[in-house]
């Protein structure tokens, strides 16, 4: 097992692997409460949606951990199935059942696009300064997040965003979260993310802010309403909307996936010489992945950017991936516990993984401004829009163009300009 997952190669072990594998169960598990909640509101069962969302992080994670031998969960993305319930099914008047073959349809696209190794090729194609601003970026929006779960920022209408009441019951709690966790953390203690969701979570359950769970084993739902929904409308999908729409899942989700690899990878060490080894296995895992779901019935899922926090535990093989797809194996029978993981207990986490991941922004160049801006813009767009392929998109525009004024039109890779094009007409027919 060890020679297979290259624990020597990675300086990693069993212990610390296990240890990232639940600090990154814990950081995405409330996607299987979220997801749910959110395809309801499409009309889809929310029993067999929950069903859907366990089974298919767990064939995600197992893909992704066996063919790649990345630390990295895959599961249903939350940006996209906000997308497919309020855009497409409430928005647009699509039924779920359409919209879940549009799903379907964009991962066999994935998978050809992967096994083409076309994916591969615009991942590596992208400039190294850009790429560390992917990394630094994504830092910035999951450090957003967290500090909005825990109400730490709220919504203002004045000035877009402004402190919360820190001394509500739950930002406090998260607030101690995080005081805690930092004090591990540079107190050298290993698994301190962990330890201090786990610590967080009974204080909260102590202090009455988190309910003890009255029983423990739940049943598990029935995939029935949502499984094979996707062969039942074929000829309801070539319409111009649901082309649209497809190719909306197609785009957003490619990129996502980009974004979130280059910035995971790089974190965890394996990126080397601006190449990532085994790129083309782990699209294909994430594209299966895409597919499988449809099936089973979830929106499309992704390389979840929560990975961050078992990586920053000292997960480097895809070990931790399968530790993963364990809990969410075990959560299909443990349901009711998960009421226990909070947002304000995972808070803390997001927020200091965050703040680790921005550290790649040192290894931006930042004495040319034809580097500065792009990167800038894809840093900060990302928090600014919630959208991981909104702030590539704002890069991946200006990048090319810039050293095109410059003359320099032979130092950039022209998949860099095919991008520039597409996410121009992006804007302009879609956005």
């Amino acid at each position: 097992m060890k020679n297979f997952f290259r624990f020597t190669e990675r300086n990693t072990s069993y212990k610390q692997e296990i240890f990232a594998g639940l600090t990154t169960f814990l950081s995405v598990s409330y996607i299987l409460v979220v997801n749910p909640l959110i395809l309801s509101q499409a009309g889809m069962d929310r029993g067999a949606v929950f069903t859907a969302t366990a089974l298919t992080a767990i064939i995600g994670s197992l893909l992704i951990g066996l063919l790649a031998n990345y630390p990295i969960a895959i599961a249903p993305s939350m940006g996209l199935n906000s997308f497919f319930t309020f855009s497409v099914v409430i928005g647009m008047g699509i039924e779920w059942q359409v919209a879940l073959t549009g799903v379907f349809i964009a991962g066999i696209i994935f998978m050809i696009l992967s096994l083409m190794k076309i994916r591969e090729k615009i991942i590596n194609a992208i400039p190294e300064d850009l790429k560390h601003a992917i990394a630094a970026g994504i830092g910035f929006f999951i450090a957003f997040i967290g500090f909005k779960n825990a109400g730490i920022i709220v919504a203002d209408p004045d000035t877009f965003v402004s402190i919360g009441n820190l001394t509500s019951p739950g930002t406090a709690l998260a607030i101690v979260g995080l005081v805690l966790t930092i004090i591990m953390l540079v107190r050298g203690v290993n698994g301190a993310i962990f330890y201090g969701m786990a610590i967080t979570t009974v204080i909260g359950m102590l202090v009455g802010l988190i309910k003890i769970p009255s029983s423990i084993i739940g049943s598990i739902p029935s995939l029935e309403p949502t499984f094979g929904a996707v062969f039942m409308n074929w000829e309801a999908i070539f319409t111009l909307d649901v082309l649209a729409v497809i190719f909306t899942f197609l785009f957003v989700a490619f990129f996502d996936t980009a974004g979130a690899l280059i910035a995971l990878t790089s974190q965890a060490g394996i990126m080397k010489n601006n190449e990532i080894p085994k790129i083309g296995r782990a699209l294909l895992a994430d594209s299966s992945a895409g597919a499988i779901g449809a099936v089973l019935g979830t929106s499309t899922p992704a390389t979840s950017v929560e990975s961050s926090s078992g990586i920053a535990v000292g997960g480097r093989t895809g070990f931790t991936a399968l530790i993963i797809a364990l809990c969410f194996a075990i959560a299909l029978f443990f349901s009711p516990v998960l009421a226990v993981i909070t947002t304000e207990v995972t808070a803390p986490a997001l927020i200091i993984v965050g703040a680790l991941m921005a550290m790649d922004i040192k290894n931006i160049n930042w004495s040319k401004i034809e580097v500065v801006i792009p990167a800038f813009l894809t840093i900060i767009m990302m928090p600014l829009t919630s959208s991981v392929a909104m702030g590539l998109a704002f890069g991946f525009i200006l990048y090319p163009l810039s050293l095109l004024v410059q003359k320099r039109h032979k130092e950039v890779h022209p998949i860099m300009y095919v991008l520039c094009l597409l996410f121009i007409l992006y804007f302009i027919f879609i956005v």
